[in-house]
């Protein structure tokens, strides 16, 4: 886990209102961004190649790379605060922490009310246990 902070859950529950909006905007941009890149690449290989790019190819493009870079902006958001996005069709969120001792990843999902899970480091959303008292509950400060 190359990132430095580590979770309580308490620590990671109250990034929760933050956290589930910025998923909810990465969520909700992703299908237009992918439309888009979807639309640009039917326009180019519609296009002559010596006819050049049209003004809606220009106007498709342009929307892409905003949209583009509103998801990186969010993304940014979400490192800043500690946390890793994993997914945009779940919106899956993972929060560094320990138990026993050991790193794992805290693990929400964008429509989950609380973090009621976690997983080791080297697995995934299917791995998934159930939060429990092993879970660390102090970070030194």
């Amino acid at each position: 886990m190359s990132n430095s902070r580590l979770f309580t859950l308490e620590d990671a529950e109250r990034t929760l209102p933050l956290v589930r909006g910025i998923v909810a905007d990465l969520v909700k941009e992703y299908p237009g961004w992918r439309a888009g890149v979807s639309r640009y690449e039917a326009l180019t290989l519609a296009a002559r190649a010596d006819s050049g790019e049209t003004a809606e190819m220009r106007a498709v493009l342009d929307d892409v790379n905003a949209r583009a870079s509103r998801i990186d902006g969010y993304l940014k958001e979400l490192e800043s605060i500690g946390c890793v996005f994993k997914g945009f069709d779940a919106g899956l969120v993972d929060f560094p922490s320990l138990r026993d001792d050991q790193p794992i990843l805290l693990c929400w999902r964008l429509g989950e009310e609380r973090i009621t899970h976690w997983h080791p480091v080297d697995g995934g959303f299917e791995g998934r246990q159930p939060v429990d008292d092993a879970i660390l509950s102090e970070v030194a400060r």
